[in-house]
């Protein structure tokens, strides 16, 4: 049991206020930027408090877009992102949790060896095969394509591996049980595997959703047509023109803009998140 120390208490609290300040801040200059105007910035120094070109300037950024800049509307930009987050996120839950179920309850030659090839592909990223990857989808049409935004990384050893741990844990006796009451694999996977997996499913979206969410280099490589813009590449692409003309203001606008979706995401999902991460037993 912690013994009760005023002073570790106090401690405690304010390395733990200080480290939100640390994270936070940045967050708080970013939607501060974003309200006001470009001349604002012309003089070297960032404001502290809001101005009031807010309105303006979320405007702009969702109506008409920088065009000549390399940044289109962020509408379609964050329609892009959200296609690519979704499709990755339940892409990878998917492939992980049939493949992760084949492993533990089917016996068949090469089973271990078939894991272990698939988590030996945690040493390589996507930056490391990005050449071969992206000669693939080039010879296959893919690219500018949402095909081409998603495929290639649909697939997740880390994935495969959380799940096989989850199914591991649990009961042998549910599987015969399934057995005798007439239910083949598939009805076993759906009607008792996947609801005890509910909260793990939930943790793994979040973290998958947030990993398509910002996901730069690929989409950065294979994307030339401004409608499938991602929003992270959308905004690299706009601070590129900083230099020549002061766009902070708007540059900043779309970074607030493109964190909403994985904020919204946590905040609904944070209850089967923080869940999912820490049960250990079914």
């Amino acid at each position: 049991m912690v013994e009760h120390r005023p002073f570790l208490n106090f401690l405690s609290h304010a390395v733990l206020v200080l480290g939100v300040l640390i994270v936070a801040f940045p967050v708080w200059i970013a939607i501060v930027a974003s309200t006001h105007p470009a001349e604002t910035f012309q003089t070297g120094r960032i404001p502290l408090w809001f101005g009031d070109a807010a309105l303006h300037n979320y405007g702009v950024m969702l109506g008409d877009g920088l065009s000549n800049m390399g940044a289109p509307p962020l509408a379609g930009m964050l329609f892009n992102s959200l296609v690519m987050a979704l499709v990755i996120a339940g892409g990878k839950i998917a492939i992980s949790i049939t493949s992760a179920f084949a492993i533990v309850y089917f016996r068949f030659p090469f089973r271990m060896l078939a894991f272990w090839c698939i988590f030996i592909t945690l040493m390589l990223p996507v930056e490391v095969r990005i050449l071969p990857t992206f000669k693939v989808v080039a010879d296959l049409g893919m690219l500018n394509s949402y095909a081409g935004l998603t495929i290639p990384l649909i697939a997740s050893a880390t994935a495969t591996f959380l799940f096989r741990q989850v199914f591991m844990t649990i009961p042998d006796e549910l599987a015969e049980a399934a057995r005798i009451d007439g239910a083949g694999p598939m009805k076993f996977l759906r009607d008792i595997l996947i609801p005890l997996s509910r909260t793990n499913i939930a943790a793994l979206f979040v973290i998958l959703f947030i990993y398509g969410w910002n996901q730069y280099l690929w989409p950065l490589l294979i994307t030339t047509d401004e409608g499938y813009y991602t929003i992270v590449a959308g905004i690299k692409r706009m601070a590129e023109a900083v230099d020549a003309n002061p766009i902070w203001n708007y540059v900043m606008a779309a970074s607030v803009l493109a964190m909403l979706p994985p904020v919204v995401v946590v905040v609904a999902m944070q209850k089967l998140f923080v869940k999912g991460l820490v049960e250990t037993e079914k």
